[in-house]
């Protein structure tokens, strides 16, 4: 049985992804061209058509970026896995308002396809919790978000 793709995130979908939600984002490593795997939770969902999320600018996704912007997210919730790929396009090579040194991307969505195998539903969604001082933690997410929604002014 073909799993369901889509070309734009669905209401629950749009609904996970207008807050803090861990991610695995995929790219083509710009040195080996192999995939390159990476988990963050700054994003956030502007439309069912587009995603922002924010990453270190000194990171490897940003090369990776430079030099194949064809990227994939996956998300685990709403029962199932999905991927939801597209092209990333620079926003900001360096985001206002925040204490870190942080690129922001939008993915333009091209295709949210349900990975699941068949047969199955996720039971629990992945959880995390911050390693790092919890009241800095805390700021440093308000501030990251609090940009990514700006994005809203961009569709």
């Amino acid at each position: 049985m073909p799993n369901k793709v889509d070309t734009t995130l669905s209401n629950e979908l749009l609904t996970l992804l207008k807050r803090e939600q861990y991610v695995l984002l995929s790219t083509i490593d710009h040195e080996t061209t192999g995939p390159n795997v990476s988990a963050i939770s700054w994003l956030y969902a502007v439309n069912n058509r587009s995603i922002v999320f924010a990453v270190d600018s000194q990171s490897r996704i940003v090369k990776n970026i430079q030099a194949n912007d064809e990227i994939t997210i996956t998300l685990i919730g709403n029962e199932s896995t999905y991927a939801i790929g597209g092209k990333a396009m620079l926003v900001e090579e360096r985001m206002d308002g925040v204490p870190l040194k942080l690129t922001k991307y939008m993915l333009l969505i091209k295709e949210v396809r349900d990975v699941m195998f068949y047969g199955a539903k996720m039971s629990v969604e992945p959880a995390y919790e911050k390693t790092y001082d919890p009241e800095a933690a805390a700021k440093l997410d308000r501030s990251v978000m609090a940009e990514l929604k700006k994005s809203n002014a961009l569709t």
